[in-house]
């Protein structure tokens, strides 16, 4: 059993949850939670820590999974949440070709650019597998997917959102034009309603930074710039709301396309 807060795999998993570098450099993130542990795929999971009080009190089957005990209050400390639930998971970060992101019959992409805050980027991910998103694509300076707070976000949807990280998503949208996927820029400036599209072939949904928006040069090579129309004397959305709204708008056009 793991008793000390010196412990070199404590400090480790101290690293990981604060330094988006420590995590690159090992390809690994960490979670918390037994619904977390529970919907890993098991050839993602690289180690489990159960708290002492935890491994005592639960039975989890962890056949074939390397794990340790740790003294309760060691393993609090390690820990980013404030009410530790008792489990550890230590998991290798995936990684996407261009095809499983891009590729299928129709595909249905967010493009996230710049966004800063993690618990904005984690629900988008959340929705984002509710509405049917076939996959994500964020800029770099979007914040890090797999830091904790992200991660509690996405309820686990980061398990199955297909992702890629791009340097310039500008550059990146010939990728898509290439692809016949037709990019909606969500834009103050939008001079049509993002009710009045037709989203039923391949389509990109493109939500810029909380407090700028899409950059110009984003925003330019979009095939349409379109709005939410808002009432009183409301801008703007959330991101993640914004987000919401045009996901499901696609969601709901495809549904009544199969129906048909």
């Amino acid at each position: 059993m793991i008793t000390s807060s010196s412990n070199q795999q404590m400090k480790n998993i101290a690293l990981l949850n604060k330094k988006a570098k420590t995590r690159r450099e090992q390809g690994i993130f960490v979670v918390e939670g037994r619904k977390m542990f529970q919907e890993a795929p098991a050839e993602w999971i690289e180690k489990v820590y159960l708290s002492e009080s935890f491994e005592k009190a639960n039975e989890i089957p962890l056949d074939g999974i390397e794990y340790e005990v740790v003294d309760d209050r060691v393993f609090a400390a390690v820990c980013d949440t404030k009410t530790p639930q008792g489990i550890l998971t230590m998991v290798k970060i995936p990684s996407y070709t261009e095809e499983q992101v891009l590729g299928g019959d129709c595909p249905f992409l967010i493009v996230l650019e710049d966004l800063q805050d993690p618990g904005n980027v984690g629900t988008i991910l959340r929705t984002a597998e509710g509405a049917g998103v076939t996959g994500v694509i964020v800029s770099r300076k979007t914040a890090d997917l797999f830091q904790p707070k992200t991660i509690r976000a996405t309820m686990g949807s980061i398990y199955r959102m297909p992702f890629l990280e791009v340097e310039r998503p500008a550059e990146f949208l010939s990728r898509l034009a290439e692809r016949g996927i037709r990019t909606f820029a969500a834009h103050l400036k939008g001079t049509e309603s993002y009710r009045t599209q037709d989203y039923t072939g391949p389509t990109a949904i493109l939500i810029g930074n909380e407090g700028n928006g899409l950059s110009g040069e984003l925003a330019g090579k979009a095939d349409k710039l379109v709005r939410i129309p808002m009432e009183g004397r409301v801008e703007s959305l959330n991101a993640a709301i914004a987000s919401a709204i045009f996901m499901y708008e696609v969601h709901g056009q495809r549904a009544i396309e199969h129906e048909v």
